[in-house]
């Protein structure tokens, strides 16, 4: 895991291990968009914020990163590896938020061609995406980074709010990968 938790940085996006100082500026991004929350398996609004951080802390599984727009300093998001496992070479990207201001600009492409460039380099074969149904703008980025649709997992997800979900499943794998 630690092979993972590099900086990686290239034009307006840097990605830096998680830590404490992240927290508060990451709590400030996170509430430039209320209404997105609804659509995510947790909130990461008001209280929900600290129980949600305690809970991402807690998972040893995850390789977690604060998202920084070099233009202006600012941390305007967070992205994790999930589950690297380097018997099956397998990784999944997820959990991942970005700010309203550099959503549209391209920062969501360069950010995950740094992540699946990263996780290639470091061994693993495939990368998984999965998403809710209902998040129509994830599913097309993905879609456009070259991930195929490989199914669909029904009602197999209770979110925050009590709605159970879909979750399309995509995967990535390093022979595919043209950035």
């Amino acid at each position: 895991m630690a092979e993972l938790l590099q900086v990686l940085e290239c034009g307006p996006v840097r990605l830096e291990p998680l830590q404490q100082h992240h927290l508060e500026p990451l709590r400030a991004a996170c509430a430039e968009d209320q209404e997105i929350w609804e659509i995510y398996p947790v909130s990461m609004l008001d209280e929900n914020f600290d129980k949600a951080m305690r809970a991402f802390h807690d998972l040893k599984s995850w390789a977690q990163f604060a998202v920084i727009n070099t233009e202006t300093g600012q941390v305007v998001g967070m992205t994790n590896y999930i589950n690297p496992d380097m018997t099956t070479k397998v990784t999944e990207i997820g959990g991942t938020y970005i700010a309203p201001s550099v959503r549209g600009s391209g920062f969501n492409e360069v950010m995950k061609k740094l992540m699946i460039d990263h996780a290639f380099a470091s061994g693993f074969t495939r990368i998984e995406f999965r998403v809710d149904t209902r998040n129509k703008r994830s599913m097309a980025a993905v879609l456009k980074l070259g991930a195929k649709h490989e199914g669909t997992l029904r009602k197999n997800r209770i979110t925050w709010t009590g709605y159970v979900r879909d979750t399309a499943v995509f995967g990535l794998l390093k022979d595919e990968w043209n950035h």
